[in-house]
């Protein structure tokens, strides 16, 4: 935790004594060569020392565990059998990417959140049962994938953005587009995202959150502090930051409050029938159109930033605040399909199960072809382990980054397939 912010530090503290560190023998190079050897009696030395200070999460990084994680997989072997099954232990190669500090970073929130997202699951479970509903659970991941409720336990932090992912994904099955930018409108922000051949487009590099760079799968995602509760100016004329949140039922002039929203604008505007419209009839529609017009400017410029080329894109706009979206200057093509508000819901529904591979692979001269089918294949059984049905499993997305400043044809290959959930599997497992 060197580049934590101190509030932070203190936080994940047991004690006085600050966080609980220990620096242990172990990790390997880039190629897989062991760097030093690892010394079992210093691991159980460390997990006395844990257990003494009463940790109950523990996060194992080891360097270059993505390319072999055989280091990090021993040490926790060694840690749960000292530490016993109430202490909960998370492996970085499972979490994070190459690159040792993010990847560090992005495992040590995980192992903060291990506790919280035990007890989550398992309230998730108890509403299940008292809805009387039998079906086996999942949960959706930051890439539009499910994960199984396990690993929900293990990884937490695999849900961080699932919200955006979900409606990237709706988007995708209502508009019948593959490739287009999506506008997500709560309440209180607007989240845009890219889609890639049906998926959200990930964060190429590191992804700051609190303070705190990680690297984990995160989709590469621009909010905008826009919703359907946004506080409105009209003599700015301005929109946002702030919002009336969950709130706007209460304080939206068309429910009977008395704070004027973006709901408002949108109701006085004809653009939805929402509450009492009799309520905002009186409000000047000249000076109406000149605060949509800036938050369709505001939110055009958004989807502009997350562009990566000139060509024109379709906008796919979903959300229930998506009512406040008419046009966007410089975008010929803005749809807002039906079912639009539920959205996040539809793309949770249709969740396909994913597996990724993510790591530096030699490439030999004339040997491309080779390893990058073994990346594929790798990356298919992932997902077939993870509850993929074999023979729906398909490679989207394939990404080469020649390491030039390393020897040997090193090169980092990255690959996700995604295949259909295997019902029959759960029901034999369940048997």
């Amino acid at each position: 935790m060197v580049d934590w912010p101190g509030r932070l530090r203190a936080a994940l503290s047991p004690d006085a004594d600050g966080p609980a560190v220990h620096l242990c023998h172990g990790g390997h190079e880039y190629d897989g060569r062991p760097l030093s050897d690892l010394d079992e009696d210093e691991l159980r030395a460390t997990a006395a020392a844990i257990a003494a200070r009463g940790v109950r999460s523990v996060a194992v990084s080891a360097v270059f565990s993505p390319v072999s994680a055989d280091a990090e997989r021993r040490a926790g072997e060694i840690l749960a059998a000292e530490l016993g099954p109430d202490v909960h232990l998370s492996l970085s190669h499972e979490i994070g990417r190459v690159g040792l500090l993010p990847r560090e970073n992005a495992t040590i929130v995980n192992a903060a959140l291990r506790d919280l997202a035990v007890r989550i699951v398992a309230a998730f479970g108890r509403a299940l049962d008292e809805a009387g509903i039998g079906a086996p659970l999942f949960l959706s991941q930051n890439d539009g994938t499910l994960m199984d409720v396990e690993r929900a336990r293990e990884q937490p932090i695999a849900t961080f953005a699932s919200g955006p992912t979900n409606s990237m994904r709706g988007a995708a099955y209502l508009s019948g587009l593959a490739d287009c930018a999506v506008v997500d409108v709560g309440g209180t922000t607007a989240d845009v995202g890219i889609l890639t051949g049906g998926f959200p487009r990930e964060a190429s590099g590191e992804a700051e959150m609190g303070g705190v760079r990680t690297n984990f799968r995160i989709p590469d995602v621009l909010s905008l502090g826009i919703g359907g509760g946004s506080l409105v100016d009209l003599d700015a004329p301005s929109v946002g930051p702030r919002s009336v949140g969950y709130r706007l039922t209460e304080r939206a002039l068309v429910f009977g409050g008395d704070t004027l929203t973006a709901t408002d604008l949108a109701v006085a505007a004809g653009r939805a029938e929402i509450g009492d419209p009799s309520r905002v009839a009186r409000l000047d529609r000249a000076r109406v159109e000149a605060a949509l017009a800036h938050t369709a400017g505001r939110i055009a410029e958004t989807v502009d930033r997350m562009r990566t080329s000139p060509e024109p894109i379709p906008v796919v706009a979903v959300g229930g605040g998506s009512v406040l979206i008419d046009a966007l200057p410089g975008f010929a093509d803005v749809r807002r399909p039906g079912h639009y508000a539920v959205a996040n819901a539809i793309g949770a529904a249709i969740a396909q199960v994913g597996g990724e591979v993510d790591r530096v692979f030699q490439v030999p001269p004339g040997r491309r072809d080779a390893v990058l089918d073994e990346a594929k294949a790798e990356a298919a059984a992932h997902a077939e382990r993870a509850g993929a049905r074999p023979g729906t499993v398909d490679v989207v997305d394939v990404e080469e980054v020649p390491l030039a400043y390393l020897p040997g044809g090193a090169t980092r290959i990255r690959v996700k397939a995604v295949g259909d959930l295997d019902l029959n599997r759960l029901e034999n497992d369940r048997a």
